[in-house]
């Protein structure tokens, strides 16, 4: 079987890489093989290779650039998934498609639901659903995965800035009323695999059990790399937290970023690691690969 993974040199799309390597041939076009903004591009790949399973890593996530570039976002975020659900239904191919907590809006307490209304409250996340409703339309065999607060022992993300940050600064001011579930994108690749060789299609949350503020997983990140002797310039109690709105932003933010996970346990007969187990274990790859 021939899986093309879009977005392959991202942090989902390189676990997904590692985790897709014994489905058959695997497809992660680097930009110069494929440009994921030209449709056209897309389209004579697509009939070039003829794919069975397609697996959509691909996103424009520069939130706050989102507001000035819409169009490059709607490209990636909207356009494309929709061009990707259109191959899939033409050709009997199934397409697994990463979707964000952005679609939501941010207000309450409870867990989101997969069939709770959508509400996003930026440009990303106006075009990230668009994205989703486009695949959902197609009738293509799909499988759609909302996450949240990404991460991975490789690339730019938080956990990183904050290790590179703890090290070089004595203290830090971190937003505290943002309340998700900081996820691996090891832990999205693997599973996505366990869904995709379940056959699931539909809408599913994919993130850690648990739920913490950024200014908390800072907190945690710092615990971890102490315990295991990084050196820190930042000292614990000089870690502040702020409310976000004295961190303006040019796109607004969600404060409640926690999504249930339910319906996927369900689905795959487990219950799904927690936060701050899965951030051990990234951050233990993070180290070792530093080392």
């Amino acid at each position: 079987m021939k899986v093309l993974i879009t977005g392959g040199s991202g942090q989902v799309g390189f676990e997904l890489q590692r985790q897709f390597c014994c489905f058959g041939t695997v497809l992660a076009p680097a930009r110069q093989q494929l440009d994921l903004a030209s449709g056209e591009a897309v389209a004579a790949y697509l009939s070039q290779h003829r794919p069975k399973l397609i697996l959509n890593a691909a996103a424009y996530t520069a939130v706050d650039n989102a507001e000035s570039e819409p169009q490059q976002a709607s490209r990636l975020n909207s356009e494309l998934p929709a061009q990707l659900a259109g191959y899939a239904a033409k050709h009997d191919a199934m397409l697994v498609h990463y979707s964000s907590d952005y679609v939501y809006g941010g207000n309450g307490q409870t867990p989101w639901q997969e069939d709770d209304a959508p509400a996003p409250l930026n440009v990303y996340g106006v075009t990230k659903l668009a994205g989703d409703n486009a695949v959902l339309a197609s009738g293509c065999k799909a499988l759609i995965l909302r996450t949240s607060w990404v991460y991975s022992a490789r690339g730019a993300n938080f956990m990183r800035t904050m290790l590179r940050l703890g090290q070089a600064r004595d203290s830090l001011s971190i937003v505290n009323d943002q309340v998700g579930a900081p996820t691996p994108a090891r832990l999205i690749a693997l599973l996505t695999q366990m869904a995709v060789a379940r056959q699931l299609t539909g809408l599913f949350h994919v993130v850690p059990r648990g739920e913490t503020t950024w200014h908390d997983f800072a907190q945690a990140i710092f615990q971890h790399a102490r315990a295991c002797d990084v050196a820190l310039a930042v000292q614990p109690e000089k870690v502040v937290g702020i409310e976000t709105q004295h961190y303006p932003t040019p796109a607004k933010r969600p404060l409640n970023s926690r999504l249930s996970v339910g319906k996927l346990e369900d689905a795959l007969g487990m219950t799904l690691p927690s936060w701050q187990q899965q951030l051990a274990l990234t951050l233990d790859e993070a180290l070792m690969n530093a080392h």
